[in-house]
């Protein structure tokens, strides 16, 4: 009988684990693209409330809940199995469609996305973690691209299904039900069928020669040279996610496009974003991920200020499709890049913290939209946005290094000697 440090790493090894794995990452996603495109329509016709600070309320709620759940994420994996948060994740998921579809006050709209992002943040990041455990170092950046394909493709796919439910009965509640399969069988699915990673994390600790981080949180948050630049860029990037999240449906809805149409375009990004993710997580293994990083930033926020100019369709779906492209091509390797530089046992910490402050952005990014939504207009909000966008893009190609050889010319660095600047 095999002992735990035989365990062998690697995606093949392990493909029945990690095929199931993305398959629950499917539904956890699925739950996020539930309220993806109609929770505006939601909103006006449910409760009257239209003002951008009160319709981004449910953002901000979603984004604290989750960017804490993360952050707990990293301190209750040394005390607790990968599986057991999966499950505790989903736990927290069931309530939320109930909510959602029988809401008689906006209050519940608020506390079904406190519960929503304490879902997100506790499942999608065990989901993480535990493929990351099962493929050790040769197809990481492949694992985390399939991870967040099939997530953030769920995403895509529920709102147009959201949009699509919405349209066709009328009765934008009815929109919600789905989720409650969702729950069921992503549950169902941990109770059943996922295994913990324990033994994979047992046999990469003896393997890797990655040092330990002096101060994870320091070093994570800005120290560290990849950790700060990615950490900064995560914040960014959901910083745009989110106030697009909102204001998207919004700013549609201001040209002209009707829900259903509204629930099409707005599916656009979240797809071309999931699906790219299947070329640019393997690009990860084959190429420097700094490289990776500046580019789909500053193509993010070149397409952020494409929609503000974009006054045909064929634009607007342009625009989305290079938006979607852009953030495909940071988003595996921002965690690809966490993994590299973090030591197996110190790994569950820094990623907890790198997403504590990637989704923190949804926060942010709520409470500007809403705050400067109001006082200077749609125009303003989503011109700033595209600047800071482009500004966290140049930054990482100035601080950060690579960590194995190049195809092309760039600043390298070592594992163990990464410069802190």
């Amino acid at each position: 009988m095999a002992q735990p440090s035989e365990t062998k790493l690697g995606l093949r090894e392990n493909a029945g684990q990690f095929w199931l794995l993305v398959l629950v990452n499917g539904f956890v996603g699925a739950m996020v693209g539930l309220e993806r495109s109609v929770i505006p329509e939601f909103a006006e016709t449910v409760f009257g409330i239209n003002g951008h600070t009160a319709l981004l309320s449910f953002i901000v709620a979603f984004g604290l809940a989750k960017s804490g759940a993360n952050l707990a994420m990293g301190k209750l994996a040394t005390k607790y199995t990968r599986r057991q948060l999966l499950l505790i994740g989903w736990l927290f998921a069931l309530p939320v469609p109930w909510l959602l579809v029988y809401a008689d006050a906006w209050w519940w709209v608020i506390f079904a996305n406190l519960l929503l992002g304490i879902n997100q943040g506790l499942a999608w990041s065990a989901t993480v973690v535990m493929k990351i455990d099962l493929v050790g170092e040769k197809n990481r950046g492949l694992a985390m691209g399939i991870n967040e394909f099939a997530g953030y493709l769920a995403v895509g796919l529920v709102a147009f299904l959201a949009g699509y439910i919405a349209s066709t009965t009328g009765e934008v509640s009815y929109a919600f039900m789905p989720g409650i399969a969702f729950s069921i069988a992503g549950l169902l699915l941990t109770v059943f069928l996922v295994r913990d990673t324990h033994s994979h994390v047992q046999t990469e600790t003896k393997q890797t020669n990655i040092p330990l981080l002096k101060n994870i949180w320091k070093d994570t948050t800005w120290r560290h040279g990849n950790l700060g630049s990615v950490t900064l860029s995560g914040f960014v990037n959901n910083l745009n996610d989110g106030i697009l999240w909102g204001l998207l449906p919004v700013l549609l809805s201001t040209k002209g496009y009707s829900l259903a149409e509204t629930g099409l375009l707005a599916g656009i990004y979240p797809v071309v974003w999931g699906l790219g993710q299947l070329v640019t997580g393997k690009l990860g293994d084959v190429l420097c991920k700094k490289q990776l990083l500046s580019m789909g930033m500053l193509l993010q926020g070149v397409a952020i200020g494409l929609l503000l100019f974009a006054s045909s369709y064929p634009t607007l779906v342009a625009a989305l499709v290079v938006l979607g492209a852009g953030t495909a091509l940071v988003y595996p390797n921002f965690l690809s890049v966490v993994a590299e530089n973090t030591h197996p046992s110190q790994r569950p910490q820094s990623l907890g913290i790198f997403r504590f402050w990637r989704d923190f952005g949804y926060v942010a990014g709520a409470v500007a939209a809403g705050v400067f939504g109001d006082l200077y207009g749609l125009d303003a909000v989503i011109g700033g946005t595209a600047l800071l966008t482009l500004g966290a893009g140049l930054l990482s190609e100035y601080r950060m290094c690579c960590t194995k050889k190049l195809l092309w010319h760039s600043k390298e660095c070592s594992t163990d000697l990464i410069k802190s600047t």
